[in-house]
């Protein structure tokens, strides 16, 4: 990708000749060769006689839209990673856009350094990507020596896949700061009480990433809303119940997320059948699901909130023990109450610690099959 004397070349598609120069000049200081274009069409042709490792497309656009053109791009010239440009009020847009393919959105008025980390994000996950294609090539010829290599790169790819939804974690997180760090201790929960089930290391894995996503479909949920200080009204409820179905769409359309969707989907059913979306009735929801949802009042009783200090765990303890076969499934209330509080207490800490979230914490986690810090069981 690129050439011997630059990081590589960028594209930048924008009808706005102001902000196709200012991206310019910032990633040609950064050590990009830059070339700029104001409509799609254009872009297009341009695309035809000239290789390029990453395209920044604008989503609104006269004539040809974004969209439109992303879709014919990522058809006709596979290889380029591919960066879409929003406004603030289209951020599903943006979402719509990944899910053709862009390997991430970008929010005007952009931020010059968030793009410079964009743009080394999406060419690094590429430039694996085309690697791994390469890899494959030549596997019947040299079948022996390209397996470890194969090996290598997946594992190199899976790291960057954990990177990228722990990032995704955090930004819900650092939107929504009431519940800060809510994710990260809800799968830690979720893998503690896998584990000391005995499922098995892929099934952990899906948990894990399930549990810690469960609330990505908030950042299609309105601020107005999400972030609403009182009472929600009947209609301000059913659209924040919209985000289980949201954040499904959204992550069910990725190949590698596709298994742990359905936590996604049913984090709020209940087992005696009065949760959403679909009123699900004891082992009809995901086991994934049922344990999330003992890890989910765990954390919510044991946190801070603004209307009240945390409550002990005893208090949360007795609560999930009252709930026990009508919210809980009564199985997974058993392993609960074996695990030591200890166990918990350690948990929490741990995240508290590190709130900034190390690169790849998913990975290491599922190393011994459970989680680091607690007993096995």
């Amino acid at each position: 990708m690129g050439n011997a004397d630059s990081k590589g070349s960028v594209l930048i598609l924008d009808d706005e000749v102001v902000v196709c120069a200012l991206l310019s000049e910032r990633l040609t200081m950064e050590g990009y060769r830059c070339r700029t274009s104001h409509d799609a069409s254009d872009a297009l042709s341009v695309l035809a006689h000239e290789t390029f490792d990453l395209v920044i497309s604008d989503i609104r656009m006269p004539g040809m839209s974004g969209l439109e053109f992303l879709e014919q791009a990522r058809e006709k010239y596979p290889r380029s990673a591919y960066l879409m440009v929003t406004g603030e009020d289209d951020v599903r847009v943006g979402i719509q856009a990944m899910k053709q393919g862009a390997a991430d959105y970008l929010v005007k008025p952009i931020q010059l350094d968030a793009l410079v980390a964009s743009v080394e994000r999406a060419l690094a996950i590429k430039r694996m990507e085309l690697e791994l294609e390469s890899y494959r090539r030549n596997l019947e010829e040299k079948v022996e020596a390209r397996t470890k290599q194969l090996e290598a790169a997946m594992r190199r790819i899976e790291l960057t896949y954990d990177e990228t939804l722990e990032a995704l974690g955090a930004a819900l997180d650092l939107r929504d700061t009431e519940t800060a760090g809510h994710s990260q201790r809800v799968s830690r929960y979720c893998l503690e009480m896998a584990s000391a089930m005995g499922r098995p290391r892929d099934e952990l894995k899906q948990i894990l990433r399930g549990s810690y996503l469960h609330d990505i479909g908030k950042i299609g949920i309105p601020d107005a809303i999400l972030l609403k200080e009182g009472k929600l009204t009947a209609e301000e409820t059913a659209v924040m119940q919209t985000h289980v179905r949201i954040g499904y769409d959204l992550v069910s359309r990725i190949a590698f997320l596709a298994p742990a969707a359905a936590i996604v989907l049913t984090h709020q059913e209940r087992w005696d059948g009065t949760g959403y979306p679909q009123g699900l009735v004891g082992d009809e929801i995901p086991l994934g699901a049922r344990i999330f949802a003992i890890a989910d009042t765990l954390d919510a009783m044991t946190s801070d909130r603004p209307y009240r200090k945390a409550l002990p765990f005893a208090t949360a303890r007795e609560e999930i023990v009252r709930f026990s076969g009508k919210q809980f499934d009564p199985e997974v209330v058993r392993v609960f109450l074996a695990i030591d509080e200890p166990v918990w207490e350690n948990i929490r800490r741990e995240v508290a610690g590190h709130r900034i979230i190390s690169k790849g914490f998913m990975t290491p986690l599922l190393a011994g099959g459970r989680s680091p810090g607690g007993p096995k069981h």
